[in-house]
This record gives C-alpha cells, sequence and structure tokens, in this order.
C-alpha cells in the first residue's frame, strides 16, 4: 500500500499520510487545522451547494476554521461550537456522547444555554471536515434537535468510504478507507 493519498478538493491538492487507526484500518489523515488555502477553497465550494440557513454549527475542533470560513461567506454574524467538556461558564448544558473514527473512545459534546437558545427555531447546518462514520455529526444532530433547532443540511469537504452513498449530507469529495487485510 501506497504511504499517502492524492487528494484534490476545489482546485487544492494535498497529499495525505496513511495512518493506521485500528487493527484493520487506515485511513488518509486529512486536516484542515492551519490550512488556510484548503479551508477557504472547500468553504467556498460549499456555500454553494447548502440549502438557506439562519445558522452554522460545528464539533470542537477541526471543523472550527472551516465554520468561521463559510459563516463568513454567508454573512451570519455568528456560529456555534459543540465543547468537547463542559466549561464552568456555561449555564444548564445540553450534552450528548460520542465515540469518531479518528478519536476511538467515548467524548462529550455539549452546548452551552445561550448557544442552545440561539439554535432554537432556526435552521441549522451542521458542518464538519470529513464525515466517515456519521457519529460525530449525529451526537452534533440530537444536540440541535434538544435544542429545538431545525437540521436543514449537514455538510462536509469530505465523506469517507460508506459516508459517500449517503443521500442526506452535502460533501465536496470522497476520501476513502484503506481496510487492512
Amino acid at each position: 500500500m501506497n504511504n499517502t493519498y492524492n487528494l484534490q478538493v476545489a482546485g487544492v491538492t494535498r497529499e495525505l499520510p496513511i495512518i493506521q487507526v485500528s487493527d484493520n484500518l487506515c485511513i488518509a489523515s486529512f486536516v484542515i487545522l492551519g490550512d488556510t488555502e484548503m479551508v477557504c477553497a472547500a468553504a467556498t465550494q460549499l456555500v454553494k451547494k447548502l440549502p438557506q440557513v439562519d445558522i452554522l454549527i460545528t464539533a470542537e475542533a477541526k471543523g472550527i476554521p472551516l465554520v468561521f470560513e463559510i459563516s463568513r461567506l454567508l454573512n451570519m454574524k455568528r456560529y456555534i461550537v459543540a465543547r468537547k467538556s463542559v466549561k464552568p461558564y456555561m449555564d444548564s448544558p445540553i450534552i450528548d456522547e460520542v465515540v469518531s473514527i479518528t478519536t476511538q473512545k467515548k467524548q462529550i459534546l455539549c452546548l452551552d444555554e445561550k448557544d442552545a437558545n440561539a439554535l432554537k427555531g432556526k435552521r441549522v447546518a451542521i458542518i464538519d471536515d470529513v464525515i466517515s462514520t456519521g457519529e460525530s455529526i449525529q451526537a452534533v444532530e440530537r444536540l440541535v434537535e434538544a435544542a429545538g433547532g431545525i437540521v436543514a443540511a449537514k455538510a462536509a469537504i469530505l465523506a469517507e468510504g460508506d459516508a459517500a452513498d449517503r443521500k442526506d449530507i452535502i460533501f465536496l469529495e470522497k476520501l476513502p478507507l484503506f481496510p487492512i487485510k
């Protein structure tokens, strides 16, 4: 197997390292943190595919630069970040649990009451860098619904593995998984 995967998204090319994440699986490691060129190019293309929404949300942390750029392009005044831990400033947080392909352990995602109130009755787009198993995006979806928001879109730069066959997500490119035999 090659040690890298050549990815092209929105006119930007990246050579991704292939990393083993379990005994039987490797993934092409796609990290947008610090990659201004990729974030801006992908956000421009995702905005064209999104339906009308009132507010955006992402899970901490890799989706933050992407959700920022999308919100800027849409002239939104704010976006919401589902945090990975309850912070001392949070009043009446809404909490959900998730196990994603990259963390492989139970994590929580939570919303402060103020953020939850900002979602209530609003059309919400959930933004992420990669959708793979869908566990993280489902946890964010449950948070949005618990806050009284309406999920209008689930969008990511990449759909990994079987996620590319889903009809309920918006994405720019497919990213293969690399099973170990």
